[in-house]
């Protein structure tokens, strides 16, 4: 097919687009990554580090390239972008998990401090209004650090934006059960590892 503009004018439908790239017009998937890169880039940013989110998000519409063909077309291409997303997301963290030991070198004292507020939450709203200040984006981060990359999205999904399970089933291609059972056993890890940051704090103290 033609390389000349999709439309003088006019915003073409995605599935145009889509069967513009099928048909051998490469050139035309630009047009979604422009018409998605807020997308990606936002759900991105929220899960990898700064300096590599330009890395994954450009990974993400890479695979989204490849696997055009998979696409069904019987829901938004959007969702479909976001779920691929989120797995590059994934496979980002599946690829740097190490073995670390808990420590509070690197945390400030605020950070430290807000421990306490933290380990005395019960419901998951408490926990997402607490994880709103500054200190607890310094040591979620932290501590998110410390969890398998299953551990970590499933936190950041279900905990941290507070999607709804069946939502957040769709995004990682899991099934509902898995997610609700992870969801429960990643939170709980995540609180193990505060307390013993706090424990590592009170430990430091007697020193």
């Amino acid at each position: 097919m033609s390389n000349s503009p999709l439309h003088q004018g006019d915003e073409p439908q995605d599935c145009e687009i889509i069967s513009r790239v099928l048909g051998g017009d490469a050139n035309a998937f630009e047009t979604l990554v422009h018409r998605y890169s807020r997308l990606v880039f936002g759900i991105v940013g929220k899960h990898i580090p700064r300096n590599y989110v330009d890395e994954v998000a450009q990974d993400a519409f890479v695979e989204g390239f490849r696997s055009l063909r998979s696409f069904s077309q019987t829901g938004p291409f959007g969702h479909w972008m976001a779920k691929i997303a989120v797995r590059c997301c994934y496979d980002f963290w599946r690829k740097r998990h190490r073995k670390k030991e808990v420590s509070l070198s690197d945390l400030s004292q605020g950070a430290q401090d807000w421990m306490d507020d933290l380990l005395a939450v019960q419901s998951s709203e408490t926990f997402k209004r607490e994880a709103a200040a500054s200190e607890a984006i310094e040591i979620l981060n932290h501590a998110l650090g410390l969890l398998s990359a299953e551990d970590r999205m499933v936190v950041a999904l279900v905990h941290l934006e507070g999607l709804p399970v069946k939502e957040a089933a769709v995004l990682l291609g899991w099934s509902t059960t898995a997610v609700k059972v992870r969801a429960h056993r990643s939170r709980k890890k995540l609180h193990r590892i505060i307390l013993e940051l706090q424990d590592d704090s009170m430990q430091s103290q007697k020193r």
